[in-house]
């Protein structure tokens, strides 16, 4: 882990304690905190789904949070089942360095993030940055060469965990699962029927 990296960490672990401002003013585009444009179509990240999807569901996530894997199947089965929703998922590790270390080499895989994503998430409990070497080589995956992938696009790698760190500040978030759906900001796990009905509502705008 980079010492950028392990900044990062630190300081995500500090703002997991702060007090933030108000989630929805921020959701809607307040001058002060991050826009629709911010949270949903930052460039950098993969999108999954259906990339021109009329309704966006960002979650801010962590690969060690079992919230956060045990609603991950339900959550791609809904994205797949109403076909038209951009799922855009947001690293936010805040579990300590093997959760950024997962996140780093995640985002280095490329046009194979989604297989990076899915195996890390269907994997129990927490995590050592060996069990995601593991988990990743088991996958079909060099965990050296991702490592090295990882180093050599440092820039948009951190690039991305400070966003989403400074983002799910603002929000007011206090832990993984959370997600934006269109402009609406849910904290916590939502089960299958929570996610079509925030998706529905999104939809009617």
């Amino acid at each position: 882990m980079t010492t950028t990296r392990r900044d990062l960490l630190q300081a995500a672990l500090a703002a997991t304690a702060a007090t933030a401002l108000p989630a929805m003013a921020r959701a809607q585009g307040a001058p002060t905190g991050p826009t629709v444009e911010d949270v949903h179509f930052d460039p950098e990240i993969p999108v999954l789904g259906n990339r021109d999807g009329d309704v966006t569901v960002s979650e801010y996530f962590d690969y060690q949070c079992p919230y956060c894997k045990r609603g991950h199947d339900d959550l791609l089965d809904v994205v797949r089942a109403d076909g038209n929703v951009r799922l855009v998922m947001k690293d936010w590790p805040i579990f300590g360095g093997p959760s950024v270390h997962a996140a780093g080499l995640v985002l280095a895989a490329g046009d194979r993030y989604a297989e990076g994503l899915n195996a890390l998430m269907a994997t129990p409990g927490r995590l050592s940055r060996e069990d995601v070497d593991a988990t990743l080589a088991d996958a079909g995956f060099d965990p050296a060469a991702l490592a090295a992938a990882s180093q050599r696009d440092m820039a948009r790698i951190d690039g991305i965990l400070a966003r989403n760190m400074d983002q799910a500040n603002a929000f007011g978030f206090r832990g993984t699962p959370a997600f934006v759906i269109g402009t609406r900001i849910y904290n916590g796990a939502l089960d299958r029927r929570t996610l079509v009905e925030a998706i529905d509502t999104a939809r009617r705008g």
